[in-house]
């Protein structure tokens, strides 16, 4: 009886340790961020470029994704309102499949966003790597992110530990509740292991 008891009270410790891991990562990335993301154009300071995060262009049923024309509404507005030069498109490009070029072309013919100003990142596999390459690459640390707001805080997370001068400004969410809490939930683990990952100096695949 008292194994059982001592099996319980580990479970329950190690359950503990858990949430509080998740609640300390996650007050950490809201700390770092705080005040440094926008969702109105006229509130958001310029800055020399903005970085978009790819996303895929077409979701699995073959209809156009919100999220990725969300954010490309949201690239074209800062560009349009003077808040921005230039705009890095960052995303995956494999065979048969390339999230900068669509970013671009949606730019270009969708809204009106002249073609020279925008660069395409073939390499932007995940978050971490597009605001590396966005500051190594292309020596940019003056950058505005953009992203949906459950996104942007881990992309400026890995963006002001690696001491850029980056602001966030989030693209319109999708107003659909069994998304919301998808997205949500998925992005509170992904802060912590974005968390841990800093701390042990890995770099996420």
């Amino acid at each position: 009886m008292r194994l059982i008891r001592n099996i319980f009270k580990l479970i329950f410790s190690s359950i503990e340790l858990v949430f509080l891991l998740i609640c300390l990562c996650n007050v950490w990335v809201f700390g770092l961020t705080n005040g440094r993301t926008y969702n109105k154009i006229s509130k958001i300071p310029p800055r020399e470029i903005a970085l978009v995060l790819g996303t895929s262009p077409r979701m699995r049923s073959g209809i156009s994704n919100p999220y990725f024309t969300k954010r490309m509404d949201a690239a074209a507005l800062l560009y349009h309102h003077g808040k921005i030069k230039k705009i890095i498109v960052s995303g995956e490009k494999s065979k048969g499949y390339n999230e900068p070029a669509a970013m671009k072309n949606y730019l270009i013919y969708q809204e009106g966003v002249p073609e020279d100003i925008i660069i395409e990142d073939p390499k932007g596999f995940n978050t971490y790597q597009s605001i590396l390459r966005c500051k190594d690459v292309y020596n940019k640390k003056n950058v505005i992110i953009v992203s949906q707001g459950f996104h942007n805080l881990r992309a400026l997370f890995f963006a002001r530990n690696n001491s850029m001068n980056a602001l966030g400004f989030d693209a319109q969410d999708v107003n659909k509740p069994e998304s919301f809490y998808r997205n949500q939930s998925r992005e509170i683990l992904a802060r912590v292991i974005a968390v841990v990952y800093f701390v042990l100096g890995i770099s996420p695949d």
